[in-house]
Formats: C-alpha cells, structure tokens, sequence
C-alpha cells in the first residue's frame, strides 16, 4: 500500500492527475529556471559593480529631471457626466430675452455634442430671496446672466474636450455673449472655495474706478497667458442704469420731498411692499396675505412712462390739485452703474477669476503671479493685490508633502539605524529609494500625468514598500557575512535567496494598484505613482543594492586584514 507513495516524487513516477497539483509543479520549474538567470545577471552586476553602480545612479537622478516637465495640478480633473456652464448675455438684457437666448444656447449645444447630451438645464436671472444667491458658486449678478447644467448620456466623458470644443462653437455662434464654465465635480468645488475659478485674483482699494481700470488691464494680460481661460471680472460696472435725480429746490417750492419720490417711484415700479408692507387676513382660513399694488409692467416700457408718474404729498396726499407729475420734479438720465459691490475689509473688492485648460494649474498659476507681479508699478494707490482660490493653497501642500516624504526618509533610515545598530547598513538599504523616485518619474511621464497631491501620496506610500525589500536583502546579506565573511559570496546568496518574498511583495502591491491605475478616479496618480515606483525599486533592489552592499562591505573587509 505504501510503495506508490514512496515512489511518487521520483523521476519516473506518473505525473499527477490533480490540475492544480500540475500547474503548482510547473510553476516551481519555471520560477527556479527563472530565479537561475536572475543569479547569473546578479553575478555579471556585482562583478562590473563600479560602472553599474555609477551609470544606474546617473540614470536615476537624471530621471528626476523628467519632475519639472509633467505640470502640477492639485487635485486631476476626472471624467464627469455633468458640464456646468455661465452664459452672461449683454448688459441690461431682460430677462425674458435672455431665457430666449438660453433656449437658443441649449440647441446649440446639442448640435455641437451631437448624440453626447441628455438635457440642458437653464436657470437665468436672480433668485427670488439673496440667501440663494450666497450659496450658490454662481458668476449671476443680474437679469443678463443665465446658469447652464448640461447632462451628459456618458458619466465617465472627457468633459474638457466637449468644454473647447463648446467654447469654440458657443463664441461663434453668439457674439457679444460671454460663456464660462465652473467645476462640476464636488472636489473641485470644496477645493476652489465656492469660487467658480481655482485661480481668484483680488485688488481691493477704496477707489472704486481705478481698482476697476486695473482690473480690465489684469485681464486682457491674463487672457494672454497660455493655457488660462475663462479670464472675467466677476463685479461689473456698467449696467444700464437710469438715474432719477430730484430737484430739490424746485420740490420744496410745491411741496415735495425726495422722500415722496422715491416712494412714489419705488411704488410704481417695484410695488407698495417698497414701501408699506400691508397684510390682509383671510377671516375663513386665519391666513394673511402680503397685498402689492404696483402699475403693470406693460404701462411702465419707456422713459416718458417714468416722467408721467404721479407723486403725492406725504403731507396731503388727498388734495389732487397740488399733483405732481415727476417729470417736473426730476431729471432722468441713462448712466453706467455698478451690477454688485463686493467688499473686503471694508472696502470694495474686485474679483479676476482665472481657470486652466489645456496646461496644468501650476504653469498658469506661475505666468499669473509673473504678470501680477510685472503690473504692480501700475496698481491703484492705497490698493492691494492677492492671489486666492484653489492655486494659492497649491503651494503649501507641495510644500507639506514634499517635506513629509524627506521626513518619511529620514525617519526610516533612523529607526533602521536603532534596528541594526549601525550606520553604514541602513544608507545601503535606502539607496534603493532614488530608483522608486525615477519610477515614479517614468510612470507619470509615460502616462501623461501631471503631479498632484495624490501622486505626491503615493511616493511616500512607495518609499515604505521599497526600504521593506531592501531590508529583507540586505539583513540576509548580513548574516551570511557574519558566517563565511566573504562579502560578494554574501550579495549573491542575498539576491537569490529573497528573491521570490521581494517579488511576492512588489508584485501584490503592483497588482493591487492597478485597478486603481487605471480608472478614472482622483486617485488615478496614486495607483500609477506606486506602480511605477516598485517597478524600478524592485530592480534596484535586486541588482543595485547587492552591488552598493558589495561594494562597502569589500572595501571594510580589505580595511580591517591590512590594520590586522
């Protein structure tokens, strides 16, 4: 019974029926097979160890240069089914005319992303109570302004490219009409502020006219800037406005005061809630209802209409023969007044608002500042300029974490030196890490990704799992000195013996990234920042290390037999 036992792993015995038993077997061979030509491509490294060593170390930190050409951003921009676009009609428009814009701009859309669009929502004008307003990340400051929610068939689209090519089609179609577009995705919002633009350019002074011409000279700067777009001034000072100036000595001498035109005109246009708020209670119900009488809007439509409104005496308001007409009491003229007023620290408060498309927020956050910065000689006396939104916040979490991975490195190769009570093992171990650098350079170069908070991220993630490998390489390598002292035979028997648990580890992290990778989430730079990392830092870890711990460790055993 026990002789097909005793005879199944030898060389002839019959090959086992179980599949997983086969392929468990087959594997085996192949890796071993594997891990062989690995140990001969060990033993030719560490025997040209000195140009090995240099020219991957001269590859490495060249690699690093490959950093300033991938662009910075904060957050990436990921695939939406959502487009959220302003439309701001000439100044003055009604509303009426431009909710018939919009209908308009909405079929236009749908032309231009043919069988893309799902609907188009549109919400022009003001809302009804200005606590709406406060809330709502929204360049609306009037009846011309219109507020466009276009939905996408496709959740994950490219919605930058539908965005220029809407630019492109929108401007021809519509010219006089200003378009912008703000983030859509949650993030962005949060990280912009409430801001519609990751880049707000602020002047704040007490003169209103000057900060404003400054201003108007800022953008037509920044409009030339690669890459920035959607370069407005949120604030606006030339609506159509119609100014009612009274005559003051003349109203005396009848028996009016300003205070009886404007509550006759506010009355007139606006309704008698202006001026006396009057509640009328339903006896039936217990309901009280606002009353508001106002002239129809279709009997005020021209200058005369406002010159033909009556204006009553406070005093005795009963006595028709003194009525006035307030055309004889008022000039009215056509003027160019403010749309909003925006304040900070008291005074009034211009807002630049600047998006990136097509180049990377930190390219044109740089030209911003420069030109900022070029036109100061020009800016208002008394009058201050800053840089807000999501891009000012951009530097000081570089900032952060850069500074977190160099203290992560330090850290690290401190507590090794606390573990191995040396000093000379620990720089050995973390000369794996300019590899996982290079990797990540290489990774996002490749992929066309710029540098971001979570590329960021994931290095620091990298640097662990790199000086874990390298651990396991060179402790082995350490105990093999110890017993033969023979340093080169010590690299080698290190390399082949924690081959398979570097792989295992590299490998499960690597293959755990790649769904990650390769999504369309924030953290796509996480997941190809990690995996380009071990990639590189796994061959470092294998072939430079050996060669950097032959290398030290030859020159320390040659040192001690010439003091012996």
């Amino acid at each position: 019974m026990s002789q097909p036992h005793e005879q199944h792993g030898q060389p002839g015995a019959e090959p086992s029926r179980n599949v997983f038993v086969r392929f468990q077997k087959g594997f085996e061979r192949r890796f071993n097979q594997f891990r062989e030509r690995y140990g001969a491509l060990l033993e030719q490294s560490i025997a040209h160890r000195n140009a090995f060593v240099t020219i991957s170390l001269a590859i490495a930190v060249g690699s690093l240069s490959l950093f300033f050409f991938l662009g910075r951003d904060y957050f990436p921009e990921i695939r939406s089914g959502i487009i959220t676009m302003h439309m701001r009609a000439p100044l003055g428009t009604r509303i009426e005319v431009s909710g018939r814009i919009a209908t308009l701009v909405s079929s236009s859309i749908e032309e231009l992303l043919p069988g893309e669009v799902e609907n188009v929502v549109s919400n022009c004008g003001l809302p009804v109570g200005p606590h709406n307003l406060a809330f709502i990340p929204t360049p609306t400051i009037g009846s011309q302004d219109c507020d466009l929610t276009i939905l996408l068939k496709d959740e994950k689209s490219p919605v930058w490219d539908y965005r220029r090519i809407l630019r492109k089609g929108l401007r021809e179609r519509y010219p006089g009409t200003e378009f912008t577009f703000q983030p859509s995705d949650l993030t962005a919002k949060i990280l912009n502020f409430g801001a519609p633009a990751p880049i707000d350019v602020q002047i704040n002074g007490p003169d209103v006219y000057p900060s404003y011409e400054f201003a108007r000279k800022l953008v037509g700067k920044f409009r030339e800037i690669p890459g920035a777009t959607d370069v407005v001034i949120q604030q606006t000072m030339r609506t159509p406005t119609l100014m009612v100036e009274g005559n003051r000595t003349f109203g005396l001498g009848v028996n009016r005061t300003l205070k009886d035109m404007a509550d006759n005109l506010l009355m007139t246009t606006a309704g008698s809630q202006q001026v006396d708020q009057i509640y009328w209670l339903d006896p039936s119900t217990g309901m009280s209802y606002l009353i508001n009488v106002y002239t129809p809007q279709a009997q005020i439509n021209s200058v005369n209409s406002l010159k033909t409104i009556p204006v009553e005496s406070s005093d005795n308001p009963s006595n028709d023969q003194e009525m006035q007409l307030l055309g004889n009491l008022a000039n009215i003229s056509a003027e160019g007044t403010p749309g909003v007023v925006t304040h900070g620290n008291i005074m009034p408060l211009f807002n630049i608002y600047v998006s990136a498309e097509g180049r990377d927020l930190g390219g044109v956050l740089a030209d911003v500042e420069k030109v900022t910065k070029s036109m100061e000689h020009e800016l208002p006396r008394s009058a201050a300029i800053e840089i807000h939104g999501q891009a000012s916040l951009m530097h000081d979490a570089y900032f952060e974490l850069i500074f977190g991975l160099l203290a992560a490195i330090a850290l690290v190769y401190l507590l090794i030196v606390v573990n191995f009570q040396s000093w000379l093992d620990p720089f050995i171990i973390i000369t794996a890490l300019p590899g996982a650098l290079a990797g990540i350079a290489w990774a996002l170069f490749l992929t066309h990704t710029r540098l971001s908070e979570p590329a960021l991220t994931g290095a620091i993630m990298t640097m662990g799992t790199a000086t874990a490998n390298s651990i396991l390489v060179v402790s082995y390598a350490r105990e093999r000195l110890e017993e033969h002292g023979d340093a080169l035979r010590a690299a080698i028997e290190a390399g082949t013996t924690r081959f398979r648990p570097v792989l295992m580890t590299a490998s499960a992290m690597i293959i755990g990234m790649v769904p990650m990778a390769t999504g369309y989430s924030a953290n796509a730079p996480l997941g190809r920042a990690v995996i380009g990392g071990l990639l590189v830092a796994t061959l470092f870890t294998l072939f430079f290390v050996p060669c950097v711990y032959t290398i030290f460790y030859t020159r320390r055993t040659a040192r001690q037999k010439v003091n012996a």
